[in-house]
């Protein structure tokens, strides 16, 4: 094992799986959360029930089971000293919130690496990209004044592949893994703080969990790559599938809205990637459609954003819109994605006049 990181994650539901792991790997981690939260998780711990694809099974692991320490706190009782890394594992409109902008700033003015775990790249990420004017994506983001106390040199992304979520049956501190995949982020610019994400990286694969007996593997691995581009490959998905599931009368799982018109899932899908292609990725920093649509066979729920939508919520991310812009500013025709940003933009409003 590396030497032993203290790590503040900033969101206790995806949260979570990344702080069981590096719990498990030997690691501590603190989970910023909510009262309700911070009480259930500090007396009972957490729970992530993650599929074992090769043997059909469901394990549960408990963080109290764990080499590391897996806590939770509120925001405002953060002490920003102790930590090597912090993880932005929260919905981009939830970093609006007064204790948590102010928590946010104090961790940009900190300089400490920030790994951003969103759908949603934070600006601060996206300005690492060459030939992007951030300041005319600002109309995507609930709160973009937020990221502007955050240096471009310490803030990476980690694309957020695994899907899971909480239960509506049981209680808050328990998370589902339904699709087990990794966690795929991009190296810091700086030499020194891309070592600690690759010593986590090594910590989580050296992982063995006890099953009837038998050391075995666990999914959901934290992989580091050299290029910026590797965490944006999730837009082409999100556009393809996850803000599809938006109809105008109900949300409908990622598999309908992926396989109900497989050709036209693919152009979007081809369409997302060519824009990145663009900016400076390569074939092989993206997933193949054929790849992405055979998974989205196994996503029988919908969206969390459509889920969201369809629960009142008055923001939520806003990838879409965001690839609206960037394509904007790039020249390009974004016929292709506009009735999926005008579906999305009508929910709102009727949640927002509700």
């Amino acid at each position: 094992m590396s030497k032993k990181y203290e790590i503040l994650i900033l969101g206790a539901s995806y949260g979570s799986l990344l702080g069981i792991k590096l719990a498990l790997a030997g690691h501590n981690a603190d989970l910023v959360c909510l009262p309700e939260e911070v009480e259930l998780i500090n007396q009972e711990g957490a729970v992530v029930r993650l599929p074992i694809r090769d043997r059909d099974v469901v394990i549960e692991l408990r963080s109290k089971d764990c080499d590391g320490v897996l806590s939770a706190l509120g925001p405002n009782d953060v002490d920003l000293n102790k930590y090597d890394l912090i993880a932005l594992a929260m919905q981009e409109p939830q970093y609006g919130s007064d204790e948590i902008a102010k928590l946010l700033k104090d961790i940009g003015q900190s300089q400490l690496p920030c790994m951003s775990i969103m759908n949603m790249p934070p600006l601060p990420y996206i300005a690492r990209i060459e030939n992007l004017d951030t300041s005319k994506l600002h109309g995507a983001y609930t709160k973009p004044d937020v990221w502007q106390y955050f240096d471009p040199n310490f803030m990476t992304l980690c694309s957020p592949d695994p899907q899971a979520f909480r239960p509506p049956d049981e209680k808050i501190n328990v998370l589902q893994v339904g699709l087990p995949t990794n966690f795929k982020v991009a190296r810091f610019p700086s030499d020194g703080q891309t070592e600690i994400l690759r010593n986590l990286q090594a910590d989580i694969e050296n992982i063995k969990y006890n099953y009837l007996g038998e050391m075995i593997e666990l999914p959901v691995k934290l992989k580091v790559h050299e290029s910026i581009f590797v965490p944006l490959a999730k837009w082409s998905m999100l556009l393809a599938g996850n803000y599809r599931c938006v109809k105008p009368e109900n949300a409908v799982a990622i598999k309908e809205a992926v396989h109900a018109d497989i050709d036209l899932s693919k152009k979007i899908y081809q369409w997302v990637s060519s824009i990145a292609i663009e900016l400076g990725a390569i074939e092989t920093d993206q997933v193949p459609f054929e790849k992405y649509a055979a998974a989205a066979e196994s996503l029988i729920r919908p969206s969390s954003a459509a889920r969201a939508l369809f629960s009142g919520a008055k923001n939520i991310e806003r990838v879409d819109k965001l690839m609206k812009l960037i394509a904007t500013q790039m020249g390009k025709d974004t016929s292709i994605i506009d009735p999926i940003i005008t579906e999305v933009d009508r929910r709102l409003e009727i949640n927002r006049n509700s």
